[in-house]
């Protein structure tokens, strides 16, 4: 039982740290230049607070997505451990190993699918390349 909990504090950690937020890519023309990065990166910051008090969410949601996946992953893991269980006696203890197990494989599941699609809602995308390109920046993509 402690290598579970040990497996899902881990699991938790890599799950935070793989939710970093995507940012605009700006081209260093001639505005860029004239005022710097620093100056780039605060308009950046409020660009992305105008997106946000419009209504327009950063992300697709990931943190929900990982916790509905832990939790569909500790259902599943609890009723088939249980079934596993039953046949050797054990349904009970069959149960709480199963639900520990398939909360581990729903949350790294759940990690995994979300942080491949890290990608800003298209809305916010949109809200803050337009922000910046109205200060004088040009937004090649995002990253």
């Amino acid at each position: 039982m402690k290598l579970g909990i040990t497996l899902i504090a881990g699991s938790i950690f890599l799950g935070l740290s793989a939710c970093s937020s995507t940012g605009p890519v700006i081209y260093p023309n001639t505005h860029f230049l004239s005022v710097g990065k620093a100056a780039a990166e605060k308009d950046i910051e409020i660009c992305k607070k105008m997106a946000e008090s419009a209504g327009a969410k950063e992300g697709g949601g990931q943190l929900g997505n990982v916790a509905s996946s832990t939790a569909m992953g500790a259902g599943v893991g609890a009723a088939s451990g249980a079934a596993g269980g039953a046949i050797y006696g054990a349904a009970g203890q069959g149960s709480l190993v199963g639900a520990a197990s398939g909360a581990v494989a729903g949350l790294l599941r759940g990690i995994l699918f979300s942080s491949r699609s890290s990608q800003p809602s298209q809305a916010y995308a949109n809200f803050v390349s337009r922000c910046l390109e109205e200060k004088g920046y040009e937004v090649t993509g995002w990253q």
